[in-house]
């Protein structure tokens, strides 16, 4: 057997493992690609690990640990209870609220998952004094946060726009933001609608006595932590100043300020979650070092048209992206094939294809076996049938896969 089909069943287990066990899949990639790489393809350890990403890992820890210091010292708590607060006394506008809090948040720099993970609690909670269904309020706000999970500020997008700028697909950090923020919102209007939220607004105004979170005030470590993220928005945006470096010095700028306690917010970034991306990209260098990635590309130009690329490879990866991690494995796995599929299949450049990948993976990760979808049961209060909503997520996020196809035929396809 060649070392680029070994090195194409090494990615296949990863993949595999990863929707099938607990283990981290970045240590068991980078396992992998260093026995593939070393033992049977004679390469040196350093050869292998030239494939690691330092600039993304310096990125993904700064943004990290600017949101973790704002979500661990109140800041990010503090704004949601504002935004909740204006929509008092209108139970159909609560919904949309959460959507656009959860948009803004991960969009700025947060992405889905800590926005969920602050979302979910107050969320829940105040669909169920308000009287408004659990699985309408976790499809909206769920939805929500994943509009914004492309930005080039939140680490998902920091992930998919690296995997691009490296297959020369850079420059596109905002249309691809857009595209994705688009599918979201239709499908989390559609579902509104679908699942009865136009309802909500036929209630007498005044009758919803939602209960409102209580953050406290604002305080000056508060004020000086929104200053920190405006300017991070602003230096990448306006000045084209490298994303994690600004993030790393206004995280650093806010430690010494003495905003947060630095133990905690160092604690609570995702470390897991960056070891699986820059892990899994090592493997992913491998693959295209040993032509692996040629046989991937091969395979699915067989089965493609210019015309049935875009839906057959966001089914593919939504599909994959309901059991294993969209940012970790399936972005990192699948967008290097795009300059291959397109040059194999004719008709269609790499971006559609790039762009379906992206929307196709991401609409499904409000499914309860993803994190953004456990997050919002996990918010569930207590007496509520959890079970219930567990299915109605697992079935929401399984028919993503669909919808994306979809919906990436009609734009792409």
């Amino acid at each position: 057997m060649s070392l680029a089909w070994i090195s194409v069943a090494a990615l296949a287990l990863a993949v595999t493992l990863s929707c099938t066990t607990t283990i981290n899949v970045g240590v068991l990639s980078m396992s992998l690609a260093l026995l593939v790489g070393v033992v049977l393809g004679g390469m040196s350890p350093a050869a292998v690990l030239e494939g690691f990403p330092s600039e993304l890992l310096v990125t993904l820890v700064g943004v990290t640990l600017l949101f973790s210091i704002a979500e661990r010292n109140g800041t990010l708590a503090r704004v949601t209870a504002q935004a909740v607060r204006a929509c008092r006394g209108q139970a159909g506008l609560l919904p949309i609220m959460f959507f656009l809090v959860g948009f803004v948040i991960a969009t700025i720099g947060a992405g889905a998952t800590p926005a969920s993970a602050l979302l979910a609690p107050p969320a829940m909670a105040v669909a169920a004094r308000a009287g408004i269904p659990l699985f309408l309020m976790a499809i909206m706000a769920g939805n929500g946060a994943l509009a914004g999970t492309l930005s080039p500020f939140a680490p998902t997008g920091i992930v998919a726009h690296g995997v691009m700028a490296r297959i020369g697909l850079g420059g596109v950090e905002w249309q691809t933001f857009a595209y994705n923020a688009l599918a979201h919102a239709a499908v989390g209007i559609g579902g509104f609608l679908l699942f009865g939220g136009w309802k909500l607004f036929m209630r007498r105004r005044g009758a919803v006595q939602a209960a409102e979170p209580d953050a406290g005030v604002m305080e000056s470590q508060h004020w000086i932590t929104l200053l920190g993220i405006v300017a991070l928005i602003l230096a990448v945006a306006a000045f084209g100043v490298n994303v994690g470096m600004a993030a790393l010095v206004i995280a650093t700028t806010l430690i010494l300020l003495r905003t947060v306690n630095e133990q905690q917010a160092i604690q609570h970034m995702p470390w897991g979650v960056i070891l699986m991306v820059t892990g899994v990209t090592v493997l992913i260098s491998l693959l295209q070092e040993t032509k692996g990635m040629e046989l991937f590309a091969t395979g699915l130009a067989n089965i493609s048209t210019p015309a049935t690329v875009a839906p057959i490879v966001a089914f593919g990866t939504g599909i994959i992206s309901v059991y294993s991690s969209t940012s970790g494995v399936v972005l990192p796995a699948f967008l290097p094939l795009a300059p291959a599929l397109a040059e194999r299949i004719g008709g269609l450049g790499p971006l559609p294809i790039a762009w379906s990948m992206n929307v196709g993976a991401s609409l499904v990760d409000l499914s309860s076996l993803s994190t953004v979808g456990a997050l919002f049961m996990a918010g569930a209060p207590p007496g509520s049938d959890t079970r219930k909503l567990f299915n109605a997520l697992l079935a929401w996020g399984l028919s993503m896969s669909v919808v994306g196809a979809v919906l990436c035929w009609i734009l792409f396809g």
